[in-house]
């Protein structure tokens, strides 16, 4: 459970069809067992004469964009764009360690039996998961990246950076050292790119920098945003 206060999302977008939020760290996208308000029922709460759904998630502990619909063609149109790889997301992530300037990664990933965790696979399998990174600024003991994943397997930033010996900063789940004081990890959905799928207009959502734990100050030092 997380330790914020629950506050009205800011919208980043909005028009008939869809309407695009600026998702709070420790917030859940829709209901889960803790019973925590989430943003699909704040959402149909902000919208009662809407057909409120939910195309896509994040992680409870992540932060940025997240996307939802306001009608069923929509929500019926943007399953189709996610299905069909149509949709670019990027993320911002600070990690532990100085990465590469540039790097790609690549791994089979499969659910961690009994666990609500991905690993990596090394039996030899197909690739499943495929992100890109871009160093955006070292600091002394981190690093900020821009990641664009491909294939959208569970978990999948999260298991492939802590794969590579960077996790993310906050994430013991997957090999931080310490979590944060607030349950968040230090991963933002930043970017989201497509085709709006009722009117064909294209569509660059940016979500703004996160304002938490030391993001400022590696923000600060990038200089090609």
């Amino acid at each position: 459970m997380s330790s914020i206060e629950p506050t009205p999302p800011l919208i980043l977008f909005q028009d008939e069809f869809l309407v695009a939020v600026d998702k709070a760290p420790g917030v859940p996208v829709q209901p889960d067992r803790t019973g925590d308000l989430s943003l699909l029922q704040e959402l149909r709460s902000m919208f009662p004469n809407a057909t409120v759904g939910s195309p896509h998630r994040l992680d409870r502990p992540v932060s940025g964009i997240t996307l939802f619909t306001l009608t069923g063609p929509a929500l019926r149109a943007m399953d189709a764009l996610y299905r069909e790889k149509r949709v670019v997301k990027s993320y911002l992530a600070i990690v532990e360690g100085r990465t590469e300037v540039k790097g790609e990664l690549q791994h089979q990933l499969i659910h961690a039996g009994g666990t609500r965790k991905a690993k990596v696979d090394k039996s030899g399998g197909e690739i499943n998961a495929r992100l890109k990174y871009t160093t955006k600024a070292l600091g002394e003991r981190f690093s900020l990246l821009e990641v664009v994943p491909e294939g959208g397997a569970f978990h999948q930033i999260r298991a492939q950076l802590g794969a590579a010996g960077h996790p993310i900063k906050g994430d013991v789940k997957y090999g931080a050292r310490r979590g944060e004081p607030d349950r968040s990890i230090a991963l933002h959905a930043w970017c989201m790119q497509f085709k709006h799928p009722i009117t064909g207009q294209e569509m660059k959502l940016r979500s703004p920098f996160p304002e938490r734990s030391i993001w400022p100050a590696l923000v600060a030092l990038a200089r090609d945003w």
